[in-house]
């Protein structure tokens, strides 16, 4: 296994065939469900879907990084130099028999190599959506497209930039803080889809924006930008696997403050289990870890409920308000079975899809609220009593 090379590009072609084959499922649903429908309503339908996917994708890629499969197969983008397990049986075998319990396996090699095959489908599905997003632009030769073709195009780039995070989580050996940056390019994929498609809503009349209070927008946005830093800090407890550093609940080995070390635990540029200088990392270090992602949940729940009052006394705003608490007990539940439970696979991989699914509720609401005036607040409040139209700001 030592001798294989990183990269090798011989299967490119194949795996990316692969990816197209993928694509062809949903890109077919698409056309069927939308036949008499317009170019920017399909693009609108596809949008959704690829963000479904997308999410899909997330939630695997979590199940790849929890299984210990992110090494299934040792180099990029193949497995070892195949498009698939099925040609790199020998190899795998051969790295199975040194370490049965290893990072190699027959099982943990066809996981990575699916999450490979998931990712490049839906890189080409936006790839379509860029294309085609440009194609209506340039169609539209009198009024403005629904979604500017540059959202997709920059959709694109992003995709692109995470399948390089995505070979490095590879070649850098699950290095702690390229798998946890390609976490979050995961979520920013997710935001990026997710205003798209609210875009799209809004050009066909949906899903306004709401005139809201500014101390309200203030707390979105608040809340929002906290809860991505508390997501980049679950994700730095996951790739270090530090989440069983503190095993009970809510003191952490029968200390409100145990013994820890931030320094060691937030020296960012080092490998997975070592320092800078080599050394392996102290448990403390790995207390730290864990006890600042607990620290932050305790300020992120309380302003998510917060904010999901304040919501929910915007009518149109409600639906975001009801899904912001769900969300956040279910936040709040899998993240304390992880603890109690010792890190149960469905718990931790649904603890990741509950941070992905609050991004895109956030984003939804961000999007589909704007800043105003206490005065023009209660003037639009009284437009919506009245059933009188709001113009789209």
């Amino acid at each position: 296994m030592n001798s294989t090379a990183l990269y090798d590009l011989s299967p490119i072609a194949r795996i990316m065939l692969m990816g197209v084959v993928i694509a062809l499922g949903p890109l077919a649903w698409v056309w069927v469900r939308n036949q008499q429908a317009s170019t920017a309503r399909r693009l609108q339908a596809l949008t959704v879907l690829t963000l479904f996917l997308t999410f899909d994708l997330v939630l695997f890629g979590a199940f790849t990084r929890l299984t210990d499969s992110g090494l299934g197969c040792p180099d990029w983008p193949g497995c070892y130099g195949n498009a698939s397990p099925v040609g790199a049986h020998a190899d795998i075998a051969a790295a199975q028999a040194v370490m049965p319990t290893g990072p190699v396996t027959h099982g943990k090699a066809w996981i990575e190599m699916v999450h490979r095959y998931l990712a490049t489908g839906v890189g080409v599905l936006i790839l379509t959506l860029a294309v085609a997003s440009w194609v209506e632009s340039r169609r539209r030769k009198s009024g403005q497209a629904a979604v500017s073709p540059w959202w997709p195009t920059f959709t694109l780039l992003w995709v692109c930039l995470q399948g390089a995070f995505g070979a490095l989580t590879v070649t850098m050996k699950l290095f702690p803080a390229i798998v946890t940056l390609h976490l979050l390019g995961g979520l920013v994929l997710l935001v990026l889809l997710c205003v798209q498609a609210l875009r799209y809503a809004q050009a066909d009349g949906r899903w306004l924006p709401e005139p809201v209070p500014p101390a309200l927008r203030t707390l979105l946005l608040a809340t929002f930008t906290l809860t991505v830093a508390q997501i980049t800090l679950g994700g730095w407890v996951s790739t270090n696997y530090a989440v069983l550093a503190c095993s009970t609940f809510p003191m952490c080995q029968g200390s409100w403050w145990p013994d820890m070390n931030f320094t060691q635990g937030f020296e960012f540029w080092r490998a997975l289990g070592r320092l800078q200088d080599g050394s392996h990392i102290s448990f403390a270090a790995l207390t730290a870890i864990h006890y600042a992602h607990r620290l932050m949940a305790y300020i992120v729940l309380a302003l998510m409920a917060l904010l999901a009052w304040r919501l929910h006394r915007v009518q149109t705003l409600q639906r975001q308000a009801r899904w912001l608490a769900i969300l956040a007990l279910w936040q709040f539940a899998t993240g304390l079975s992880n603890v109690v439970l010792d890190w149960p696979l469905v718990a931790a991989v649904s603890h990741t899809g509950g941070a992905a699914a609050l991004v895109v509720l956030l984003t939804w609401a961000v999007v589909t609220s704007r800043n105003t005036s206490g005065a023009a607040v209660a003037a639009a409040s009284r437009a919506s009593t009245l059933n009188v139209p709001r113009p789209l700001a």
